[in-house]
C-alpha cells in the first residue's frame, strides 16, 4: 500500500529525465552459519567488504516461530535479512531488506510462495506485511484508526495458512540502501525496478532452493503496476514463470488513472467510487445502487461528457442524475459541467470533515477549515497508517531478532521524487504486460481487489482494463474483487477476511 499519490508530482520530474544507470547484477552473498544464538535465532555474517551505511545493517537473523489459526498450529521459520547486488565491476552496489516466512514441515517443491511489495513508488512492504499478509498484524484500536493505539498481535487470517511469503522492501525504502549516498538513482526507474526485483526473487528462489515452488507476486497500489513489470522481468531475463498475481488497488493505466477531471473516460470511470462513497456515508449502499451508477457512468454519462455540453431539459436532467447519486448541489454540478471529482471532495469538506483520497468515506475534523483550499495530511496515510513503521522496527529488533540504527523508511518521497518513468510521450501502463502474461502462460492467473471508496486508484479503471483484455482461455483465469472500503480496506477485520478466503481459493484453484 503505500504511495500512489505521489505519482502525479513524480511525472513532473520527466522534463529532466534520469541517466539510464549502467546494468546490476544480483549476486548471492557468502554466507555461514555461526552457532545458534539464544532463542532459537541463528545469524549469517555480511560481505566482508561491506562499507559505508550498509556496515550498519546486521547479519540476516533466522528464527523458529508459530502460530494457532483456527485450531490448526503453524510452525513457521522467520528470516529477516538482505541481499546483495554487484554492479558490472564486482563492487556491492545495494543491499535489499527482506523478511520470509517458511511454513516447517511442508514440501517446498509444491508450497506456494509470494514475494510481496508495496507501491509508490517509494514505499516499504509493511502496508500489505503488518496489515494482512504476515503472522503478526497491526491493530489500531478498538475503531481502527488510532495510531497511538498501535499494537501487535497475531493475525487469524495470514496468507502463511496456504503459501510462504517473501516481502520485500526496494532499494531506498524500508532498511534497503544503496552502498553510496549518490547511488539509488541506478534503481529509481519503472524498468530498472523490475529487473532488479527480477533478480533479487531469482537469487531468493536460488538460494533456498525454490525453483520448483509455484510463485505469486502481490503487489499494492504501484505495486500492483510493478507485479506485472516484475513477471514481465522475471519471464525474459530470469527464465521464471509466474504462476500468479494478486493486485490490492493496483494503477494499471496512468492515461485513465489521472484523466478523472480532464476527460470524459477518464471521469466515468472514477464516477462508480464517488457514488460508493456518498451510498457509504449515507448508509445507503445497496449492490442495485452501485449496478445502476455503474451502468450510467458508462453510458449516458460518458456519451454526454464527449459529446456538446447539454442544455435546456437535457441539461436538467443529467446534471439532476449526477445530483442526485452524488448528493452535489445541481448547481455545482452544472458549474462543473458533470466533471465532479474535485467538486465532490470539496463539497465533503465544507461538511467540516477533511476526508482521506485513500477511502472518501473516511474523515477527521478538518484542521484548517478557514483555509479556502484544502490543507492538512491525509487522515489515512499521514494519520494512522504512519504509526506501521515503529509498529515494525519494534516487531522486527524484538520478535525477529534484526537489530540495526537505520532509520526505517515507510515512504520514501526522494523515490517518488526521482523515478524515471521512461517515455515522455507515453504514460505508464501494465496492460501489455498482462496480456503477454496470459498469452505465453496458459496457467497464468489474475486476481485484482478494491475498495470501492478509494480515490487514489478508482476501480472502475481496472474493471476497464480488464474488461477489453481479449479472450483467453478460461475466463476465471482474471478476476475483479470489490470490497467495502478504500485503498487499503484490508484494515477492515471483514474485508480482510473475505479477501484472504477469496485468495486462498485463487490459489487452490490452480492447475
Amino acid at each position: 500500500m503505500t504511495m500512489t499519490a505521489m505519482l502525479r508530482p513524480a511525472l513532473l520530474t520527466l522534463v529532466a529525465l534520469l541517466t539510464i544507470a549502467p546494468a546490476l547484477v544480483a549476486q548471492e552473498r557468502p554466507s555461514r552459519r555461526d552457532q545458534p544464538q539464544p532463542e532459537r535465532q541463528q545469524r549469517t555474517e555480511q560481505p566482508a567488504n561491506t562499507t559505508g551505511v550498509l556496515r550498519l545493517l546486521p547479519a540476516d537473523a533466522m528464527s523458529e516461530k508459530e502460530i494457532n489459526i483456527g485450531g490448526r498450529n503453524l510452525a513457521y521459520t522467520a528470516t529477516a535479512g538482505t541481499l546483495s547486488l554487484y554492479d558490472q565491476s564486482g563492487e556491492r552496489s545495494a543491499a535489499v531488506f527482506y523478511t520470509a516466512y517458511v511454513l516447517k514441515g511442508a514440501e517446498a517443491g509444491r508450497r506456494p510462495i509470494t514475494f510481496v511489495f508495496n507501491g509508490g513508488p517509494g514505499a516499504a512492504s509493511t502496508y500489505l506485511h503488518l496489515g494482512i499478509v504476515g503472522p503478526r498484524i497491526v491493530d489500531f484500536g478498538p475503531d481502527g484508526r488510532d495510531g497511538a493505539a498501535a499494537k501487535l498481535r497475531d493475525n487469524p487470517d495470514t496468507w502463511l495458512a496456504f503459501t510462504d511469503l517473501v516481502l520485500i522492501d526496494p532499494v531506498g525504502t524500508g532498511w534497503s540502501r544503496p552502498a553510496k549516498s549518490d547511488g539509488g538513482s541506478a534503481f529509481w526507474g519503472v524498468q530498472r525496478d523490475a529487473e532488479v526485483l527480477a533478480k533479487v526473487i531469482a537469487l531468493y528462489t536460488a538460494k533456498n532452493s525454490r525453483s520448483a515452488s509455484p510463485k505469486y507476486l502481490l503487489g499494492e497500489s504501484y505495486g500492483g503496476f510493478r507485479a506485472a513489470k516484475v513477471a514481465s522481468a522475471l519471464l525474459g531475463g530470469q527464465g521464471i514463470a509466474t504462476t500468479g498475481i494478486v493486485m490490492v488497488s493496483p494503477l494499471l493505466e496512468a492515461s485513465f488513472q489521472w484523466d478523472g477531471t480532464r476527460h470524459a473516460l477518464g471521469a466515468a470511470l472514477h464516477f462508480p467510487s464517488l457514488v460508493a462513497t456518498e451510498l457509504e456515508r449515507t448508509k445507503k449502499f445497496t449492490p442495485q445502487a452501485m449496478a445502476e451508477a455503474e451502468r450510467f457512468a458508462l453510458t449516458d454519462y460518458l456519451t454526454t461528457l464527449a459529446g456538446p455540453t447539454p442544455t435546456g431539459d437535457k441539461a436538467k436532467a443529467f446534471y439532476g442524475r449526477i445530483a442526485q447519486m452524488t448528493g452535489l448541489p445541481v448547481e455545482i454540478v452544472a458549474k462543473t459541467r458533470g466533471y465532479v471529482r474535485g467538486a465532490y471532495l470539496n463539497h465533503l469538506r465544507e461538511t467540516g470533515q477533511l476526508t482521506s483520497l485513500y477511502d472518501a468515506s473516511f474523515g477527521v475534523p478538518d484542521p484548517f477549515p478557514e483555509s479556502e483550499g484544502r490543507r492538512g495530511a491525509d487522515p489515512i496515510l499521514d494519520g494512522y497508517t504512519r504509526a506501521l513503521s515503529g509498529a515494525f522496527v519494534g516487531y522486527a529488533r524484538d520478535e525477529l531478532g534484526f537489530k540495526t540504527d537505520i532509520t526505517y523508511v515507510l515512504l520514501a518521497g526522494e523515490v517518488s521524487s526521482h523515478w524515471d518513468w521512461g517515455s515522455r510521450r507515453q504514460p505508464p501502463g501494465a496492460s501489455d504486460d498482462l496480456r503477454n502474461l496470459l498469452a505465453l502462460g496458459p496457467t497464468f492467473r489474475l486476481m485484482v481487489a478494491h475498495g470501492r471508496s478509494d480515490m487514489v486508484t478508482p476501480y472502475g479503471v481496472s474493471r476497464y482494463v480488464l474488461d477489453e483484455l481479449p479472450p483467453m482461455g478460461d475466463p476465471s483465469r482474471v478476476q475483479l474483487k470489490l470490497y467495502r472500503g478504500g485503498h487499503m480496506f484490508y484494515f477492515d477485520a471483514d474485508a480482510r477476511r473475505t479477501f484472504t478466503a477469496a485468495v486462498k481459493d485463487f490459489y487452490q484453484r490452480a492447475p
